[in-house]
């Protein structure tokens, strides 16, 4: 499990592409992605007020409104699958670890044999091991999707901050809370995209200020159920649910 934070990248690495998903910088094999730490004890109480996200309605386009979203039409394509289904999956996870070194899990193992590994390592630099013990969390977020047969609307990753960055560019980010959702966290309460540290999945809106989530590479480097105040919540990705 990584202990360093992720920093802003150099001017060099600020992408513009909107292909699927942007992944973690490496150099040299050796990663230099975000830390995924989950649990960092900010002190700060789980009702103070958000700065991390809003409770404003969701900015994604609603799957009624025309013209469609890219998504939305590539969804048409696709298994349909609905958030419950997708987060079924996710929960069945729950309690896979990490190696002493901070890697090994099956969601390493499928990232690196993916061709997406191959496109983001043209992009970074780096090699396919330098993945072997990277901070994980979207590679679970990724891998989940795969699973459920609609990756193309969940995104794949294993870079937190241009997963982001992917939803937005795809019309899909907002700052409302919904089961299913892809939640970004910034544990210090900040609103750039920057700033990410970890990603998950929202199981459910509490209604108290926090979330329900299902996250890899929790504080403890495994999958767990968590919650969370919503004040550590950067945005809100939207994958395309049927039902």
């Amino acid at each position: 499990m990584g202990k360093h934070r992720r920093v802003p990248p150099p001017k060099k690495r600020h992408l513009t592409r909107v292909a699927v998903g942007m992944s973690v910088a490496l150099t040299g094999g050796t990663a230099t992605a975000p830390s995924a730490l989950a649990d960092t004890g900010t002190g700060r109480p789980l009702n103070a007020p958000a700065t991390g996200a809003s409770q404003a309605a969701r900015t994604a386009q609603s799957p009624a409104a025309s013209p469609k979203t890219r998504l939305q039409v590539i969804a048409e394509g696709l298994p349909k699958v609905s958030a419950g289904q997708l987060l079924a999956i996710a929960e069945q996870q729950i309690g896979i670890t990490e190696n002493a070194a901070g890697g090994g899990t099956k969601f390493h193992s499928w990232y690196m044999s993916s061709p997406r590994v191959q496109e983001t390592i043209a992009r970074d630099g780096g090699s396919v091991n330098g993945y072997a013990n990277a901070p994980w969390c979207d590679m679970f977020v990724s891998w989940v999707g795969a699973q459920a047969g609609i990756r193309p609307t969940v995104g794949w990753d294993a870079y937190t901050v241009t997963h982001a960055q992917w939803f937005r560019n795809n019309g899909h980010w907002g700052t409302q809370a919904e089961p299913g959702a892809v939640v970004f966290f910034d544990w210090k309460g900040g609103q750039s995209v920057y700033g990410i540290d970890h990603v998950g999945f929202v199981k459910r809106d509490n209604g108290d200020g926090t979330i329900t989530t299902i996250e890899g590479n929790t504080g403890n480097g495994n999958v767990e159920q968590r919650v969370r105040p919503k004040w550590q919540v950067v945005g809100y990705g939207y994958p395309v649910y049927s039902g």
